[in-house]
């Protein structure tokens, strides 16, 4: 399989199985319109007279000669050899946990998907004896993992920064009789911020999660308070002291954007002049929210992604660099290939733990009683549903078999899935969309660093 188009003057062709891009000239890539396995020793006479109108017959054979050399070296429609792998695709130990230390939260997002934090459920914060449960349950559970990750989500996991401390501080205590290393991230929407919290952030947490819309008028029309009024002018100035601390500690700045705000470029950008250097910007989806995108505005969105693409680029020629996480892409290592099939690991490595001790395959999954797979309080876990998202991988799932991207997105969300298509195995078609639109971008991103600009 290959997967072939043109972006900001390239002409681009992925083989999907390999990984191999190739950046090619007009005839190669109008031939590989016309050609495929099996192939003759020859270029078919049918492709020769169709291509003859346009391209001398001795530079088309020479072309099609040098596609059948790179076929037999395997990295031109080459075969799919990753599906022998879908059958170790098994239930793994548990390495990572979501704990939803406070299902509250002091902002009323317009497009939140956790009904502005208490996820349809009603407000309470996470008790310390649950959050003890939840270390013990991952600890236990974790195999022979030395690398445990655990997220402080909401909500807003500040209002309950009393128990985050002790928390950290039980998993810290539990490291060395289990011989293991636990890794904290903690989102935020940082009005709780201040230098105590600010301190402990930068010395506990490994990577920190900083919400934020890009420009001002974005974010203080999407994410307000109660009463309505903004929080842009109170967060900034804390979040740029956060990222001042953290030294080479990972952070980002998490924003996000809806059909009211098709230009986030702008937003993108306006969070990059503010100081923050690791930014990504995410899409609202979903059927009946009136800020959610939809089919109508997706050449909208794509039009927009490669206008980012090309302002980072332009960027970068000033000597001026930053991260975009959706145009993030590792072409030549990548990740193991479990990973590549099964994505994030939601209900099998990774569960969500609400503040009751439900346990969920993820934290876009609670509230969803349907998959509730247990209590940690009271020792209940569903390891057939464990063991059924283990096997939700990209060949178990119709759609992505036959998709190019399935080895970059690896099935996609499967909470999105099941949200918007009724079953975590039948791929959402929108955020399919723009994933592989931000996959395109991303390669000719690749391709311009390599090769520099090409002419229009």
């Amino acid at each position: 399989m290959i997967h072939k188009y043109k972006l900001n003057g390239f002409n681009i062709v992925l083989d999907v199985n390999s990984g191999g891009v190739h950046i090619v000239d007009e005839l190669t890539y109008d031939l590989l319109d016309n050609v495929e396995p099996p192939f003759e020793d020859k270029c078919p006479a049918k492709v020769m007279e169709k291509l003859s109108k346009a391209y001398a017959p001795e530079d088309i054979e020479s072309c099609y000669q040098e596609i059948v050399e790179l076929y037999n070296d395997k990295i031109l429609f080459s075969e799919d050899d990753y599906e022998k792998f879908a059958k170790a695709s098994v239930a793994s130990p548990i390495k990572a946990m979501c704990l939803n230390i406070a299902h509250d939260c002091q902002l009323r997002c317009k497009y939140c998907f956790a009904s502005t934090g208490d996820f349809g459920k009603g407000r309470k914060l996470m008790s310390f004896e649950t959050g003890k449960h939840a270390i013990d349950f991952l600890l236990e559970n974790s195999g022979d993992r030395p690398n445990l990750e655990l997220d402080f989500f909401g909500g807003e996991p500040l209002m309950n920064f009393r128990v985050v401390k002790q928390v950290v501080e039980y998993a810290r205590s539990r490291e060395k009789e289990y011989n293991k290393k636990f890794r904290f991230t903690i989102t935020t929407n940082g009005l709780l911020l201040d230098d105590e919290k600010i301190d402990f952030i930068n010395r506990e947490m490994s990577n920190v999660v900083l919400s934020i819309d890009g420009r001002k008028e974005v974010n203080d029309f999407f994410r307000v308070l109660p009463n309505g009024a903004g929080c842009y002018d109170t967060i900034l100035p804390k979040y740029k002291q956060l990222v001042a601390g953290r030294g080479d500690k990972e952070y980002y700045v998490r924003g996000t954007f809806t059909k009211k705000n098709l230009d986030f470029s702008n937003d993108v950008f306006a969070l990059y002049d503010a100081g923050f250097d690791q930014i990504s910007i995410e899409p609202v989806v979903g059927d009946s929210d009136e800020y959610a995108l939809t089919e109508k505005e997706l050449p909208a969105v794509f039009k927009e992604y490669e206008v980012l693409a090309k302002r980072i680029l332009d960027n970068e020629k000033t000597g001026k660099k930053f991260n975009f996480f959706h145009f993030m892409l590792d072409l030549d290592q990548g990740p193991c290939a479990i990973k590549r099939l099964r994505g994030c690991g939601c209900g099998n490595d990774y569960v969500a733990i609400t503040p009751d001790g439900d346990i969920f395959p993820c934290h876009q999954f609670v509230g969803i009683d349907e998959y509730k797979m247990g209590n940690i309080d009271d020792g209940t876990f569903n390891y057939e549903m464990k063991a059924d998202f283990s096997k939700a991988h990209v060949y178990s799932k119709p759609e992505c078999r036959k998709c190019w991207a399935k080895f970059y997105c690896s099935g996609g969300c499967n909470a999105n899935n099941y949200q918007y298509m009724g079953d975590i195995r039948n791929a959402h078609k929108l955020s399919c969309q723009l994933e592989k639109k931000r996959l395109e971008c991303a390669i000719m991103m690749k391709a311009v660093r390599i090769f520099g600009e090409q002419e229009q």
